[in-house]
């Protein structure tokens, strides 16, 4: 009696036998040893892309942030300037600001250029007349003194300097620095210099270069006489709770007012160093996405030449019923494990380096004997990095979908391929 014939079982989708097969496709012979490079590169490349990637945004983000803290830290969201008359009620409008919801504090300031000298050097100092209680207020300044004290700062003459212009001038707290402005008394024989001596009250250091460089603040009511400005300010510096919603101020902030002003906010005032950053970081994700590419393809020639070696193997499991949907998964496997695996690793060494970035700039900075990322070119006296989730996850996105599309082609390839033709030369 003859029985019946069972009808062939079908594996699942991605079985053991599977996985089994592509771990051993990557673990390349000896006499496939050229295969097992390339499969190398192209792990090392997307490794390496997926890490300089994260580094490289991260310390771009780290910048724009510590920049855009270091300026609003330091100079007010809103600046208040006169329209058809001096600011001479400046001390009426800057209350009325004050009371605005929203509105931190509204600073009344000075500002003018000056030289600074002492016996051992020179340098071109930017002067702010600012009421101590203001100052006060500019966190930046006041929890960054290092030399010195801001008490009494409106009942002397004393200034505080930053601590790169102290060092410039080779001063300390308690010594004098003098000041020349072009602009002084009107003789018959013209407008002479203004030239006075100022004891050095305060060294603040607030972290970025060309402010610590070259700020000086001195008390409102000198900065008058020095600058003669008599009973009128340039300026009044708002600072509100949200820098980033500065437009919902505006008409709030006019009203209080009560005379013509003219406001300009901080995104108007360093428009263009802020888009000039974001560019250099759009140009940075594009070329650095290449790298990725770039091993990705790399993935695309290590499989299409692994097809071609294991045609025999290929053929040998279709004669013993593997479908094309098998083969494909199995090569499939192959290619998207260098890839995930590479992803991973590479995410794992962009963070490690972003969480120590600051440790590697000096390190390399005593190992090659020079300064990396110097503060004078770069503005900050750190290297930072900040890692944004939302972007990390999309490079890691990208690189796995990379990695996967490029196993797509010799995978489908190994799948198409015919027994028959195969194995009629081996």
């Amino acid at each position: 009696m003859d029985t019946p014939m069972s009808e062939p079982v079908r594996t699942a989708p991605f079985a053991a036998f599977e996985w089994m097969l592509s771990m051993r496709y990557l673990r390349a012979r000896r006499k496939e040893g050229f295969i097992s490079v390339i499969a190398g590169f192209s792990f090392l490349g997307i490794m390496l892309g997926v890490a300089t990637l994260i580094i490289v945004m991260a310390v771009m983000n780290g910048f724009r942030t510590e920049l855009l803290d270091k300026i609003l830290g330091l100079n007010g969201h809103i600046a208040v300037q006169p329209q058809e008359s001096p600011l001479t009620d400046w001390k009426d409008v800057a209350e009325r600001i004050n009371t605005v919801n929203g509105i931190r504090f509204a600073a009344p300031v000075v500002d003018g250029q000056a030289l600074g000298s002492s016996p051992y050097g020179a340098a071109g100092v930017f002067v702010r007349g600012i009421r101590a209680k203001d100052l006060d207020n500019v966190t930046s300044v006041a929890k960054n003194i290092k030399q010195g004290t801001l008490e009494g700062f409106d009942e002397g003459q004393g200034i505080a300097i930053g601590r790169r212009l102290a060092d410039q001038l080779s001063v300390h707290a308690g010594d004098s620095v003098t000041l020349v402005a072009p602009r002084g008394a009107v003789t018959p024989m013209g407008t002479t210099p203004r030239i006075k001596p100022y004891k050095v009250a305060a060294v603040f250091e607030i972290g970025m270069s060309e402010y610590d460089a070259t700020f000086v603040f001195m008390p409102l009511a000198e900065a008058q006489a020095y600058f003669n400005r008599s009973n009128d300010v340039t300026a009044i510096e708002i600072y509100t709770d949200n820098p980033d919603k500065v437009e919902t101020y505006r008409k709030a902030v006019i009203e209080a007012a009560g005379r013509p002003i003219y406001l300009i906010d901080w995104r108007s005032r360093n428009a263009t160093f802020f888009n000039a950053l974001q560019v250099e970081r759009n140009v940075m994700f594009l070329i650095l996405t290449l790298i990725v590419l770039v091993a990705a393809l790399n993935i695309v020639s290590g499989l299409i030449m692994l097809v071609k070696d294991k045609g025999s193997d290929i053929a040998i499991l279709r004669t013993m019923g593997a479908s094309q949907g098998a083969v494909m998964r199995v090569f499939l496997i192959t290619g998207a494990a260098i890839g995930v695996v590479g992803t991973l690793v590479g995410f794992l060494v962009g963070l490690v380096i972003c969480l120590n970035i600051e440790a590697i700039r000096q390190f390399l900075s005593w190992l090659t004997n020079t300064q990396l990322f110097p503060p004078e070119l770069y503005f900050l006296s750190r290297l930072p990095a900040q890692v944004d989730v939302a972007e990390t996850a999309a490079v890691v996105i990208m690189a796995l979908t990379l990695s996967f599309l490029a196993t797509l082609y010799p995978s489908w390839r190994a799948s198409r391929l015919d027994p028959v033709e195969a194995l009629r030369y081996e």
